[in-house]
């Protein structure tokens, strides 16, 4: 295999799981592939809607809700190729890799059992258990914490004991704002990080006059 050293290493997006109360990493989960689009969508958060007050009209009551949505694919056929170096593989295609996302949305069975034995013990309000804080990387300039809220697998070949072997997945994540979480968790922390990064990135932007509009003055 020719070698070339100059060549740029290829960064991988990926998910990462924090301890919600240190910020300790629990898991870093990267994409096999990265997604050729991303699709990001921004609901502004104006003030009173919009037949609302005229006074309110400019007012933004806090930062957009941003969503972000891509398709990732997991393939097994490389690791078949080698199935010395890749016992997993041929014993199960690629569930590990498909339940590794999976389980960021399910609780975890330990969480279930605690929580029935609360109930049967008597306890009259058992506050859902606080899952580990998602954080979205897709290079260092975007680092997000998210909320995964749409999650589909489209597994599309199977061995012959009908493991999944290749795998389409289809992420919806919501960036958690400072409106969603207190000011001093680690996600608020996280999120300010991201928009400061937005501002540094818009001064970057070439500034333009009127004139490249064809005008010389707004009436």
């Amino acid at each position: 295999m020719t070698s070339f050293p100059n060549s740029p290493r290829l960064l991988k997006g990926g998910i990462v799981l924090l301890d919600p109360d240190s910020g300790a990493v629990l898991r870093v989960i990267a994409l096999q592939y990265n997604p050729d689009t991303l699709t990001r969508t921004l609901q502004i958060q104006g003030v009173g809607g919009e037949s609302g007050d005229r006074l309110e009209a400019m007012r933004l009551k806090g930062p957009p809700v941003e969503t972000i949505k891509l398709d990732a694919e997991i393939d097994a056929t490389d690791q078949l190729e080698f199935p010395d170096q890749n016992p997993n593989a041929i014993k199960l295609g690629i569930q590990p890799q498909l339940s590794v996302l999976e389980t960021i949305v399910y609780p975890s069975s330990a969480q279930l059992q605690a929580t029935d034995a609360l109930a049967d013990a008597g306890t009259l309000e058992i506050a859902p258990a606080e899952a580990p804080l998602t954080v979205f990387v897709w290079s260092k300039n975007r680092i997000v914490p998210v909320r995964l809220t749409e999650f589909s697998i489209t597994e599309e070949a199977f061995d012959t004991a009908l493991n999944p072997i290749r795998a389409k997945v289809g992420l919806g994540m919501r960036v958690l704002s400072v409106n969603d979480l207190p000011f001093s968790h680690k996600g608020s922390s996280l999120f300010l990080i991201y928009q400061q990064q937005k501002e540094r990135m818009a001064a970057l932007s070439t500034a333009v006059t009127l004139s490249v509009l064809g005008i010389t003055r707004i009436p």
